[in-house]
């Protein structure tokens, strides 16, 4: 994904409030930060009028607002959550796709959704829930990416798929409580494999957001809302399904705002919500891995190099040490020339937008493939044709990061945040020193700054 995520820190209410300072001089345990990431929410939708918003728009009102948030590379789900937490590019916190290949097997490897490995196996630095909790803070995660058996949450569900994944990595003495109160949480894992279960699944995370709020308050939230990002893979951005999914997600925010209020914390919360990247159209698949056969290089008996999908974006490995640097260069030629191909990256450019190279990390490719608006990388090596047209109008992510329509929402609002600050364009990288700042907790890991500017000082 691009460096796109929607950052928008919320005390939560409609109403404006004193100014009170907020840059603790120590851990907040008086007060409450809620980190909420709506998962695919473009910033264009803020300024776009088809785009039914009204919470959202009242808290960018009332509080802080980036004009775009340039997200990590690439611009999906899994790296921009573990940027946002953690304040450091993939390279530094280790999450570098939603997947990665391994090479001596030549077979993927799922980040997405955590069905291998724990928080301590992938993230390498700390999170902002991290240092909360060793600050004596009470924090709380609602599928968070990464997440799996995070020690440091207090009370969690991750974001896994299947019927056994709450009840293997879920704090039990909650979801026990959620079910006597008459929350659905065992049918989480039926909906996860549900079209259109994100509907069901977004508005049962706001609800348990309500149950902590009320009877186990915490002093840091991170809650991801998933729809958004499932109706705009199947239908695009700015289709009717669309709107009405930002629709759906703003009501859901106004959940939450309500909720604060039975906390005893509501006086001192900050919400922020934040997108992991945002989208582009597709009609058309590139298919790499074709011209990687029609090269030599991919065959059923061996696998020379390999092109893994990220959606707008493609990892290339080079799994054959023997190949020449002429037929790397050769090949990088080629894939330059694709139809809807924008770049071929080598190391002193991917570098730069945050990935490790495969001496500092053996799961990192060889090179980075950006696709054009419109294009959409697949793993397919079928047939003949590297570029074909999709059946069926879509969406996804993954491009590089500073384009316009790849850029996150950003507003932060509520106790510490000062009223009607434009932050113009924004890093993700600076989404959790804010948070670390608005606790009043250090994360010295962090690669990004606080911003400034939004919060009030002493």
């Amino acid at each position: 994904m691009p460096k796109i995520i929607v950052a928008l820190i919320i005390a939560g209410f409609y109403s404006s409030q004193l100014i009170q300072t907020v840059i603790a001089a120590e851990p907040a345990t008086d007060g409450c930060v809620v980190l909420v990431s709506v998962d695919g929410l473009a910033n264009f939708y803020l300024d776009d009028p088809k785009a039914d918003m009204p919470t959202l728009r009242k808290l960018a009102q009332d509080g802080a607002r980036a004009q775009g948030m340039v997200c990590s590379f690439p611009t999906v789900t899994w790296p921009n959550h573990t940027t946002l937490v953690t304040g450091a590019t993939p390279a530094r916190h280790g999450v570098i796709g939603n997947n990665y290949l391994d090479r001596k097997s030549a077979s993927s490897v799922p980040f997405i959704p955590d069905p291998l490995f724990d928080k301590d196996q992938i993230v390498k630095v700390p999170t902002i829930y991290d240092a909360a909790h060793r600050s004596g803070l009470v924090t709380a995660g609602i599928i968070w990416p990464a997440s799996r058996n995070a020690r440091t949450l207090d009370w969690t569900v991750p974001d896994m798929f299947g019927k056994e994944a709450w009840s293997k990595y879920g704090t039990q003495t909650w979801l026990e409580e959620l079910r006597q109160e008459g929350l659905p949480v065992d049918e989480h894992g039926a909906w996860t494999g549900e079209s259109g279960g994100g509907v069901k699944r977004d508005w049962l995370y706001t609800r348990m957001a309500r149950q902590l709020f009320k009877k186990h308050p915490p002093n840091l939230l991170v809650i991801h809302l998933v729809e958004v990002d499932h109706v705009e893979h199947k239908h695009g951005p700015r289709s009717p399904e669309a709107y009405w999914s930002v629709s759906y997600a703003d009501d859901r925010l106004r959940d939450i705002v309500e909720a604060i209020k039975l906390s005893p914390h509501r006086d001192k919360t900050t919400l922020v919500i934040a997108s992991d990247h945002g989208f582009f159209p597709i009609t058309k698949d590139i298919r790499p891995n074709v011209l990687l056969k029609q090269q030599g290089l991919l065959s059923k008996e061996k696998k020379q190099a390999y092109c893994l999908s990220q959606g707008g974006a493609c990892m290339v490995y080079l799994l054959d040490e023997e190949i020449s640097e002429k037929t790397r260069a050769t090949l990088k030629k080629k894939l330059a020339a694709v139809e809807g191909i924008q770049a071929v990256l080598e190391q002193d450019e991917y570098t730069k937008l945050g990935q490790p190279t495969p001496a500092e990390d053996s799961r990192a490719p060889d090179f980075w493939l950006a696709a054009k608006s419109g294009y959409s990388f697949t793993n397919s090596d079928a047939g003949e044709e590297t570029v074909v047209a999709r059946k069926t109008r879509g969406g996804t992510h993954g491009y590089l990061p500073d384009q316009p329509d790849m850029l996150a929402t950003l507003v932060i609002s509520g106790y510490g945040v000062k009223p009607g600050t434009d932050l113009g364009k924004i890093q993700s990288l600076d989404v959790a020193p804010t948070m670390a700042r608005l606790l009043g907790i250090k994360l010295p890991t962090a690669q990004g700054k606080p911003l400034e500017r939004a919060l009030i000082q002493d």
